[in-house]
């Protein structure tokens, strides 16, 4: 939704010249060897890869007017030789705010910066053409793309006579495309009821119970789902602000057309997330802010054992969307180990540009999503959970042999023994904090390392 004032998080530095325990209860110390990071990415996984795939949001706010699609479209070649397979668009059609609308007041649904409305032809990011080079370019990547859905409300209509309200409301639109239009009845309050699950910012809030919107939405031959889908040819959906208006409304648009959907459901209670998918029948997914909450309490409070919180990924890791941060939200400080989570943990990781092109190491972003594709299937099982160390191991599952990741919360080094499903076999560390090989005991019992408030990544050798 609407930016809320960003926290440029200072990028976490990585020690790996210091000191390790062998655990909390001994006094033993040993120097962990200063490795480089490892990176590993070829653009063979351009398609999901055995982890799955990983959505890069392509914007930030405010970014840069005039030609961000040139921009996006400059990065669609790297990103893919990096494993990124799908993209998030922002809004893409006019505003009320022209030129400089970032996309979340809309007025016309079908102006992709072709008509001369709202003060200037071209939307902030670029016009008609230069969209539809972007959306090619990264179907010949293999990269999908995705659609920023804004149908809580409108922006920009002209004023009426409204017998609803008694007064005079913005909610005339005869937007230049000739689609769309929509008058009074077509917003709260109408003939059918005085609202609906909610409104934003004082918007004029769109009522889907009306057959003009929803046939214009959905349902119609000629509705935004199918012009989008048929030629715009989107991939997929990224629908803003659900809480706004009812489920049933993500499932009808997902019906009409298919794709892949996932809901901006800001709630950070996995209960609720759960409800919501289970309300669009399964047909969405939803950004998992519960395990975004528990991942800031976890790295930023000095407490690991958040980690154990409920998350839509653990209850449902096919329709969780995990992410760090947005264009909305920035309050992880410990960037570095989120994205280590997202990307060793069940869900679908997404990845907000601003911090992969500008605030993080991008070889160390695209070492972590090598991971995720190649390495991080399967299940999850907890090995160890305490307030300074938390470690998970993945299953695997298929070709993806799985990971164990090992997330220290301390000043120095610790070292555990684990439990692995690899018996008999070599492991290492697959980010480079560690120059281990290690060999698992016939039991699956093996020894690892991790470094001060950082993580380290075990597999089996050979990739």
């Amino acid at each position: 939704m609407k930016k809320q004032f960003y926290k440029l998080s200072q990028a976490f530095l990585f020690l790996v010249l210091l000191t390790f325990s062998q655990c909390k209860k001994t006094d033993v110390k040993a120097t962990a060897p200063a490795v480089d990071i490892k990176i590993k990415n070829t653009s063979s996984f351009a398609a999901p890869g055995p982890g799955g795939g990983v959505l890069m949001q392509a914007f930030y706010w405010n970014t840069p007017a005039g030609s961000w699609w040139t921009t996006v479209n400059g990065k669609i070649a790297a990103w893919d030789a990096a494993g990124i397979s799908a993209i998030w668009l922002p809004p893409a059609t006019k505003g009320q705010s022209g030129g400089s609308s970032m996309g979340y007041d809309p007025f016309d649904y079908f102006d992709f910066g072709t008509y001369n409305q709202m003060g200037s032809v071209t939307t902030r990011f670029g016009n008609l053409t230069d969209l539809n080079t972007l959306i090619s370019n990264a179907h010949s990547h293999n990269i999908q793309v995705y659609a920023d859905m804004v149908l809580n409300h409108s922006s920009g209509g002209a004023l009426e006579a409204n017998p609803y309200t008694g007064t005079n409301t913005y909610t005339k639109f005869i937007p230049l495309s000739g689609k769309f239009p929509r008058t009074y009845s077509d917003f709260h309050p109408n003939n059918i009821h005085a609202s609906d699950e909610g409104a934003f910012g004082g918007f004029p809030d769109l009522c889907h119970a009306q057959a003009n919107v929803s046939n214009w939405v959905y349902n119609a031959t000629y509705s935004m789902s199918r012009y989008y889908k048929n030629t715009m040819h989107y991939d997929g959906w990224r629908f803003d602000y659900v809480l706004g208006y009812g489920a049933w409304v993500v499932q009808n648009y997902v019906n009409s057309v298919g794709g892949f959907a996932v809901g901006e459901d800001w709630d950070g209670n996995a209960a609720n997330l759960q409800n919501w998918v289970n309300a669009t029948g399964g047909t969405s997914s939803a950004f998992d802010f519960a395990c975004f909450y528990a991942m800031h309490s976890a790295f930023d409070s000095n407490d690991l054992t958040h980690l154990n919180d409920d998350m839509l990924l653990k209850r449902n890791a096919a329709k969780a969307v995990t992410f760090v941060s947005n264009h909305d939200t920035d309050i992880i400080g410990n960037k570095y180990s989120a994205y280590a989570y997202i990307m060793t943990h069940e869900g679908y990781p997404c990845v907000f540009y601003n911090d992969y092109e500008t605030w993080l190491t991008k070889s160390r972003m695209n070492n972590l999503i090598w991971i995720h594709r190649t390495l991080a299937g399967g299940t999850t099982t907890n090995l160890y959970s305490a307030s300074d160390q938390y470690i998970d191991r993945r299953n695997g599952y298929g070709a993806a042999p799985g990971v164990i990741v090992y997330f220290n919360g301390t000043d120095y080094w610790q070292q555990q023994w684990v439990t692995s499903n690899w018996a008999n076999k070599q492991i290492k560390e697959y980010t480079g904090v560690s120059s281990w090989i290690q060999t698992v005991a016939a039991d699956g019992r093996v020894l690892i390392q991790a470094p001060p408030h950082a993580y380290s990544i075990w597999s089996v050798t050979g990739y």
